[in-house]
């Protein structure tokens, strides 16, 4: 498969993991397995989560285009499953190590950018409840939270 072709493909599979990702969080994780995410909204003490859980759930289609991709004459699937990597290694740095500073990576961030996504999830966090679940996704914050 052409390099240039491989790429696209990631970089398409890379955004499209932004509708997955906030389609997940708004209609699974704030609906049918709100269980698992709840402890994420409130926070009882410890360094793991039960919302970790969806760590996994995000690697199993990655790892499953790495491993048919790379046994089949199917390999877009390898890229497709890179953007998937990607993206989750993007999740991590900014929702993980940024926002709620799990590590202690980025504190002194002085973006506006990261500034708003920082301001937009603080709301998304206000709810306690599965209720009102709408969050913005990583790489689309709203300009009102620009400027502030």
């Amino acid at each position: 498969m052409n390099l240039v072709i491989g790429i696209i493909i990631t970089l398409i599979t890379y955004s499209a993991m932004e509708f997955v990702a906030w389609f997940t969080h708004k209609y699974i994780m704030h609906g049918v397995l709100w269980s698992w995410h709840r402890d994420h909204h409130v926070h009882e003490p410890g360094f793991f989560e039960k919302n970790d859980r969806f760590f996994l759930i995000f690697a199993i289609p990655s790892a499953t285009f790495f491993i048919l991709g790379s046994t089949t004459e199917l390999t877009w699937m390898i890229w497709a499953g890179l953007g998937i990597l990607l993206y989750g290694i993007t999740y991590f740095l900014v929702h993980d190590v940024f926002i709620h500073q799990r590590f202690k990576w980025f504190r002194n961030t002085n973006n506006a950018y990261f500034r708003a996504i920082r301001r937009a999830h603080k709301i998304h966090h206000k709810h306690l409840t599965k209720e009102d679940g709408e969050c913005f996704g990583m790489l689309v914050v709203p300009w009102k939270f620009f400027n502030r």
